[in-house]
């Protein structure tokens, strides 16, 4: 029987479930707005999409705490004379698990359903059937004449996987988990924070999965004395890994960044996260995360040094349609960022 989270699942669902690949983030900047308004003093977006929603503080010093809105996807290059539709990745897919899924394609005209075939196995030779998987031979049928698709489809139009979010288990499943639940996470922190000692920046980014890019403008735009970020992270606590694979493991509580492949936190900054989760209570993890990297280190190159942390939340099976999440972990996230800004006074010298 599935759980019933403490938190607001039905706005991480629609989070989830609202389409926006890397500079097309339109519709999940639209919810992102729409819920972080009543709850700051100041709301704008900047030339490359990022929402900046600022909450006053009663000094000088500011934090940013950064969430990427941006979805892996695709873009359409080609309509081929049957009407079949080639696309150039935006964003990390694995190509293993594209096949026989259902996409939703972005017209200018309108959604149009679609699927990635898979040719029947017994109809491959052997050669055929052992061949790697390429994200470049994905082909898009949306069941349409080729002169129907020729009228409706253009190079340039986009496309998203087609997959709903479900509470499976103690679970929440999807396919934009990442990163939409560290965006949740962000608008729940907002609505939790009152009358801050800080002035705080709650910055939605953009094009996170096709390099970082709207956090290295964000970071010159912005010039924080502090940046917190928020993603996902590997938890491969699945049959065929060992344990020393993990990296991290659901319902073991928010993960503590001390590196990812792009940047290593400063010390001093992961080590008060930990002690504002031990004070709390809050069940937490540390993560070393062997490759891929974050918003954490577009802080940390733009407008010279920054103290930079990141909390993450552990999930498993990352750029596929079924990322999953623990309804726990999503909990301790809210709770450690949500207790970390209220304690933060700008008085702490995270310089080393």
């Amino acid at each position: 029987m599935a759980v019933e989270p403490d938190f607001e699942y039905d706005l991480l669902k629609r989070l989830s479930e609202t389409c926006g690949v890397p500079g097309y983030e339109d519709r999940v900047r639209e919810v992102v707005r729409e819920e972080l308004t009543p709850h700051v003093d100041e709301i704008r977006t900047d030339a490359m999409g990022n929402v900046i929603s600022t909450l006053e503080g009663d000094s000088d010093y500011s934090v940013v705490v950064a969430a990427h809105m941006d979805e892996i996807g695709f873009m359409v290059t080609h309509v081929d004379d049957d009407g079949f539709l080639a696309v150039d990745p935006l964003g990390g897919f694995d190509p293993r698990v594209l096949k026989a899924q259902r996409v939703t394609v972005h017209t200018q005209s309108g959604d149009l359903s679609g699927v990635i075939g898979s040719p029947p196995p017994h109809t491959l030779d052997e050669e055929e059937r052992e061949r790697t998987p390429k994200t470049e031979d994905v082909r898009i049928d949306l069941g349409l004449d080729a002169e129907d698709v020729e009228e409706r489809v253009s190079p340039g139009d986009l496309v998203t996987m087609d997959q709903g979010t479900e509470i499976v288990g103690e679970h929440v499943t999807g396919k934009a988990i990442d990163n939409r639940v560290s965006v949740f996470t962000l608008i729940e922190a907002a609505r939790r924070s009152e009358s801050p000692a800080v002035t705080v920046h709650f910055a939605a980014t953009v094009q996170e999965e096709v390099g970082l890019r709207g956090a290295h403008a964000l970071g010159v735009d912005l010039d924080p004395d502090l940046a917190i970020a928020l993603d996902t992270t590997v938890a491969n606590d699945v049959p065929g890994f060992e344990k020393r694979e993990y990296v991290t493991e659901l319902g073991e509580g928010a993960a503590i960044k001390l590196k990812d492949s792009s940047v290593i936190t400063s010390p001093k900054v992961h080590r008060r996260l930990t002690e504002v989760a031990e004070e709390r209570g809050i069940s937490h993890q540390f993560e070393v995360l062997p490759a891929g990297g974050t918003d954490t280190a577009g802080f940390q190159t733009s407008a010279g040094a920054k103290p930079v942390g990141a909390i993450s939340i552990p999930t498993r099976y990352l750029h596929t349609v079924t990322e999953s999440a623990h309804v726990e972990d999503i909990e301790a996230t809210i709770g450690l960022l949500s207790a970390f800004l209220g304690s933060e006074t700008g008085e702490f010298d995270y310089r080393l």
